[in-house]
């Protein structure tokens, strides 16, 4: 591999996206509407992440922005990075990833195990008391410090939502042609951007309930804790745009815990906390939702990555008190 004649794909790329759509019939069982989850947690590295970690590689490398000689450096919770380090291990690329002492043990030991290197951030930013300003503002620092260091910019490169746009909806369409609605958990945003700009350039008339975090301003709301990565932000992303959503809800770090749980019970799919919430903002919808109505849900991740935490009953009564 020279320059920018490097080429992400064939072997385990080639294994990225095409995931199972299935009905969840037990968990909404007796409904009037139909439920259908895209198991993003059957891509090879264990999340809907791989998608936009592939797309913004890619991207980069055919413009020439990343070479043999680049070094990757990126903030997350954990999904992307595990994405990124695996694509990185690939290429033979080295790998820095930038999060938050929220990141779980798990997380942390999957980017490690493709060669991934962390870089830890544990003092949250003085204005705002987040942590991801933080992240930001030391991926920035390390930028400068390493020669041919590349940024990939999950919260406000296009080719983060363009993956959405071109893979994970359109294959929803494919298998379930129009849906009336759509369930999707919000972060980077990358994922609903991508999924909405897809359903209107079909002229569908699609409601996209963003699935939010308590606690995330992304739409406005109140800043508070979250017990869980990737739901949710504690700044507005760049891929953020004000229609992106035709609904918002929230919901809480125990509807997470219960709607995993939920999941795992009734359809034997073991999910991530983001799952959860999801599930747990149909059920609070269901009420709500016209009879015949064919709903999509997307699952982000693998509940293995919260053995811990959302399916540990010590942690969780600790923690969350339920």
């Amino acid at each position: 591999m020279e320059g920018s004649q490097m080429e992400l794909g064939g072997g385990i790329v080639d294994a990225i996206g095409k995931t199972p759509l299935i009905r969840l019939d037990r968990l909404f069982e007796g409904l009037p509407f139909s439920v259908h989850g895209k198991l993003e947690w059957m891509n090879p590295g264990g999340s809907s992440k791989d998608r936009p970690a592939l797309y913004m590689l890619r991207e980069a490398i055919l413009r020439g922005d990343v070479t043999k000689d680049s070094v990757i450096v990126e903030s997350s919770s954990g999904n992307l990075a595990i994405s990124l380090a695996q694509l990185c291990c690939y290429l033979g690329l080295r790998f820095i990833c930038v999060v938050d002492p929220r990141t779980t043990e798990q997380h942390k030991a999957i980017i490690r195990s493709f060669q991934g290197e962390i870089d830890l951030v544990t003092e949250p930013d003085a204005e705002t008391g987040e942590f991801l300003p933080a992240r930001i503002r030391r991926v920035g620092e390390l930028v400068r410090q390493i020669p041919h260091a590349y940024w990939t910019n999950q919260y406000g490169s296009p080719d983060n939502a363009l993956a959405h746009q071109a893979t994970t909806m359109r294959e929803i369409g494919e298998a379930l042609g129009r849906v009336d609605y759509l369930f999707c958990g919000v972060s980077s945003c990358g994922t609903i951007r991508g999924c909405a700009d897809y359903i209107r350039s079909q002229g569908w008339s699609t409601t996209i309930v963003a699935v939010d975090a308590e606690g995330s301003v992304i739409f406005g709301g109140q800043k508070g804790s979250r017990k869980f990565p990737g739901l949710g932000a504690g700044i507005t992303p760049g891929l953020y745009r004000h229609d992106v959503a035709d609904l918002v809800l929230y919901v809480s770090d125990a509807d997470c815990v219960e709607g995993c749980r939920a999941l795992v019970k009734r359809e034997g799919i073991l999910a991530g906390a983001s799952s959860g919430g999801v599930i747990s903002a149909i059920r609070r919808m269901s009420g709500e939702i016209p009879a015949g109505s064919v709903c999509a849900a997307i699952l982000p991740d693998r509940g293995e990555r919260y053995l811990t935490t959302v399916y540990n009953d010590a942690w969780v009564k600790k923690e969350i008190g339920i």
